[in-house]
């Protein structure tokens, strides 16, 4: 069992460096940013009577999340009901079931669906809670999430990202999604407090207002880390005012937390 561990605020600003003394949960390596990867310029979702990536999905589905150690049953059922392929670009279709982060333009990804399944898991939400995503990228994270009843609130940064996510998202249907062009910095407060708060990009500390703006007993799930360095992903769970339990998840790569918007 993980041993709990209760820090104060003001010990939160995690800094990947060994200041605080966790459990670790090993995961499989996970690479977020592949730059060997040509970057794309668009993302389009594929109108089609019947889906011809089901196999696909399914195979990544037991290979790739049930076969690396994912045991929620509605997680590993949400992931292989999520069409991932309208979500990446034209020229990686046929890598859209692969277990890889891909690029989405902006030098940003689509994340792992390793990684997007053991974060949904962690945050331990459920159908009626309401979940703050900073990073919305091309909406898949938060589309895993609204397939699961949830009411996602997501910001991101970069305005085209924004725009094209939400388009997408209204296209297939995702109406208890709400995109949100900002910086994610200081999160929604007017929509807050959240029954979770997950980050799909990896700052060098933990942002006090998304702490802030969770309820008692929700999570924040986070990378932490320095571009190009070590990160580590962890689950803050809120205990009281100014208490938090911190769990590392293990070692990841994620594209850096933005704070100033990326021109196109």
């Amino acid at each position: 069992m993980w041993k709990k561990v209760t820090i104060l605020i003001s010990f939160l600003l995690i800094m990947i460096n060994g200041c605080i003394v966790v459990d670790n949960v090993m995961a499989p390596a996970t690479i977020e940013n592949d730059e060997s990867l040509e970057e794309p310029s668009t993302v389009t979702v594929i109108e089609a009577t019947e889906d011809p990536y089901s196999e696909a999905r399914q195979r990544l589905v037991s290979e790739g999340i049930i076969g690396w150690g994912i045991k929620n049953p509605e997680v590993i059922d949400v992931i292989g009901r999520t069409p991932r392929h309208e979500f990446v670009p034209l020229e990686y279709l046929d890598r859209a079931y692969s277990n890889n982060p891909l690029p989405i333009g902006y030098g940003q990804t689509i994340s792992q669906p390793y990684i997007v399944a053991l974060m949904t898991q962690e945050l331990g939400v459920e159908a009626g809670d309401r979940v703050l995503e900073i990073g919305t990228g091309s909406g898949y994270q938060a589309a895993v999430l609204a397939e699961m009843g949830v009411e996602v609130y997501t910001m991101e940064i970069i305005g085209p990202l924004a725009e094209a996510a939400a388009e997408r998202l209204d296209k297939l249907g995702d109406d208890n999604v709400h995109v949100r062009h900002d910086d994610g910095y200081f999160g929604w407060p007017e929509k807050g407090p959240f029954d979770g708060v997950i980050v799909t990009a990896a700052p060098d500390h933990v942002p006090q207002p998304l702490l802030d703006q969770l309820k008692t007993g929700a999570v924040l799930v986070i990378p932490v880390g320095p571009v190009g360095g070590y990160q580590e992903l962890w689950r803050i769970t809120r205990l009281d005012e100014g208490q938090h339990k911190a769990e590392s998840l293990g070692g990841v790569r994620f594209v850096p937390f933005t704070r100033t918007e990326v021109e196109p």
